[in-house]
C-alpha cells in the first residue's frame, strides 16, 4: 500500500494553515501528499435554496481542493501532491481515508488571546477513532514559527528547528509514541525534549510536613524511572541530542507550558474499541486545546 501524508481541506484558515504544515512534512518524510476535501450532503430541500445549489456544491467540492492542491504543488515543488474529493459526514471520512496514511493533518482554530486550539468535533472525533497518529495545527501557523530565531532575533525557517516535546508517563510507556517523537526529532536535527508531570498520592500529604526530603526522594525516583525508560532509544538514535524533565505538576499543564517554544508536542492516547463518544484521555485532551504548538496524537494499545 503506497505511503502519504493526509491532509482534510475545508478552505477554512486554519485548515489551509494544515495544509500547507503537512507539504513540509511531507516533503521531511519524503511522502506524496493527499488533500483531502469532504463534502457533507445537505437535506433535500435546502439543496434546492440558491445559495445550496449545484454550483455552490461544485465550488466547494471541485474548485477549493483544486485550487489548493496547486498551490500547494506550487509552494513545495518537492512534494507530490494529489486531491481527492468525498462525500459524507466528514469524521467518518477522515477516519476511513487515514487508515491508509502515515499520518493524519487537520486544522484546529486558534483560541483568541490563548493562543491554543479550539478543537471542534470533527476534530476530537476523528482523533478518537482513528488509530493513525494525527496532528492538529492551529490556524496562523507559518513554518518560522518551528524554527529558532535567527542570529539577529527574526524568525526564520532558515534557522534551526525548535525541540521536540514528548509526554512521556514512566508508569505506562509505549514504544509507538517514543518512537515517533525520536523520528520526528530525527528528521528536524532538533534537540528532543522529554517531559514528566507528576502528582503525589494524597495519603502522601501527611508525610511530607514529618520528612522534608520526601519530596526530593520521590522526584529523583521519577527521573531515574524517565532515563531508565530513555536509555535503549538514546542509544538506537544517537545523534538525537535528549533532555529529560520530571516535576510536581500536571502532565498536561506542564506539557502545555514547554510546547509554547517547540516546533512539535506529541502526546500518547490509549485505544479505546467503544465505537461511541470522543473520549482521548485527560492529558491529551488539555493539551489539544491549550498548546500553543501543533499537536501530534499517536493511539496505542
Amino acid at each position: 500500500m503506497p505511503r502519504n501524508v493526509i491532509v482534510g481541506l475545508d478552505g477554512s484558515p486554519e485548515s489551509r494553515a494544515a495544509a500547507e504544515w503537512a507539504a513540509r512534512e511531507a516533503h521531511l518524510r519524503g511522502l506524496p501528499l493527499k488533500v483531502v476535501h469532504v463534502w457533507e450532503p445537505v437535506p433535500e430541500p435546502m439543496a434546492q435554496a440558491p445559495l445550496l445549489g449545484a454550483e455552490t456544491q461544485q465550488h466547494w467540492s471541485e474548485r477549493i481542493p483544486r485550487e489548493a492542491a496547486e498551490g500547494i504543488a506550487l509552494r513545495h515543488p518537492g512534494v507530490e501532491v494529489d486531491r481527492v474529493e468525498l462525500s459524507g459526514r466528514p469524521a467518518d471520512v477522515l477516519v476511513e481515508a487515514a487508515k491508509d496514511a502515515d499520518l493524519l493533518v487537520l486544522g484546529s482554530r486558534g483560541l483568541s488571546g490563548i493562543g491554543g486550539f479550539f478543537v471542534g468535533s470533527v476534530g476530537l472525533a476523528v482523533v478518537a477513532h482513528t488509530e493513525t497518529p494525527v496532528v492538529l495545527v492551529r490556524a496562523g501557523e507559518q513554518a518560522a514559527d518551528e524554527h529558532e530565531l535567527d542570529p539577529v532575533g527574526i524568525p526564520s525557517a532558515a534557522a534551526p528547528y525548535r525541540p521536540v516535546v514528548l509526554g512521556l508517563d514512566p508508569a505506562a510507556p509505549d514504544d509507538s509514541v517514543i518512537e515517533f517523537a525520536f523520528e520526528a526529532a530525527a528528521r528536524r536535527s532538533a534537540v528532543l525534549r522529554v517531559v514528566h508531570g507528576w502528582n503525589l498520592p494524597a495519603y502522601y500529604a501527611y508525610a511530607l510536613p514529618a520528612d522534608p526530603h520526601l519530596h526530593d526522594e520521590i522526584s529523583r525516583a521519577q527521573c531515574a524511572a524517565l532515563a531508565e525508560i530513555l536509555w535503549p532509544w538514546r542509544q538506537k538514535y544517537s545523534d538525537v541530542q535528549v533532555t529529560e524533565e520530571s516535576r510536581c505538576d500536571s502532565a498536561a499543564r506542564y506539557l502545555v507550558e514547554v510546547a509554547d517554544g517547540a516546533s512539535l508536542v506529541v502526546v500518547g492516547r490509549k485505544v479505546r474499541r467503544n465505537p461511541f463518544g470522543a473520549h482521548i484521555g485527560p492529558v491529551a485532551h488539555g493539551v489539544l486545546h491549550h498548546a500553543a504548538a501543533p499537536v501530534v496524537v499517536v493511539a496505542h494499545d
